[in-house]
């Protein structure tokens, strides 16, 4: 043993009573998340009780699984009147996610205005405005299309509606909480320069927080063109319905086709927007420099 490991041996007993908090085994704050985890652990193996999560039925759907993917394979559009209409279905589902993104963002701007402490006309409209926009957030968008199809009938219309509709609550939110987290040095030059409470938000707050309201919206149309596909489903349009009828009538080398061809949709969206929300951060980085 080295003189340095002994000389701290033999204070350890020192600083085991001069910090006894330290050196207890068992602190409240172990103790905290070790029933957190032993809580969730007994939680888990009760969901899995109560759903009957069987590992032989997972092992039979996984061959399944494999047999519907053999099925798929190779992906084939079918005849060109096929191809017309899944492409058709395809600028479909663009056009339900770049309509219902930004109608919900033009939409939600003015309301988050009111759902922002810093910006809102009392405290009562802000608190309105939160529940509303919470209370739409709260509906997801397929609920919000199985009701739009109600509403409108099968189509494209209720997809847009659906996208809209759910967007304003999330839109708002977010929106409220960027205007929020505004920089005050602007609002604060607006007002020393004789500048109103409309002029305040829009030379103080609106130039502030626009590239980032941008960036989230371009973000929100990536994640809905997704969306789109899913609510086309239950019949709100685009390629979606394309899909379920090909599902429906067993043509499996046609659903491998769509799906690729979402695929590819997506990442080229991504790619997109994702450039396009650097160049507006780094557009806001120039500004605020």
């Amino acid at each position: 043993m080295t003189p340095l490991r002994a000389a701290a041996l033999d204070r350890l007993p020192a600083l085991r009573d001069s910090h006894p908090a330290v050196f207890r085994q068992v602190t409240t704050s172990r103790a905290t998340v070790l029933g957190v985890v032993l809580c969730g652990t007994l939680l888990l193996a009760f969901g899995i009780w109560r759903l009957d999560i069987e590992p032989a039925r997972l092992a039979t759907g996984f061959g399944r699984m494999l047999h519907f993917l053999a099925l798929m394979l190779p992906p084939d559009p079918g005849s060109a009147a096929n191809l017309a209409g899944i492409l058709r279905a395809l600028a479909e589902t663009l056009a339900i996610a770049f309509l219902g993104t930004f109608g919900a963002a033009l939409i939600a701007l003015p309301v988050s205005f009111l759902a922002a402490r810093n910006a809102t006309l009392h405290g009562l409209v802000r608190f309105a405005a939160r529940r509303v926009l919470d209370g739409i957030r709260g509906v997801d968008a397929l609920i919000w299309a199985l009701i739009w199809v109600g509403i409108v009938g099968l189509g494209p219309f209720a997809g847009v509606l659906a996208i809209l509709t759910s967007d304003i609550g999330t839109f708002g939110k977010v929106f409220s909480e960027a205007i929020e987290a505004a920089d005050r040095k602007p609002q604060e030059g607006v007002v020393a320069a004789g500048g109103g409470g409309l002029t305040r938000l829009r030379f103080g707050v609106l130039p502030e927080v626009l590239p980032v309201l941008a960036g989230q919206v371009l973000y929100f149309f990536e994640s809905n063109v997704r969306s789109s596909t899913i609510i086309g489903i239950v019949g709100a349009g685009g390629i979606g319905l394309q899909l379920a009828e090909m599902i429906r009538t067993l043509e499996w080398p046609v659903v491998s086709f769509i799906i690729l061809l979402i695929l590819a949709m997506v990442a080229v969206i991504d790619l997109v927007s994702g450039r396009l929300r650097r160049q507006l951060m780094g557009r806001r980085g120039r500004l605020d420099g």
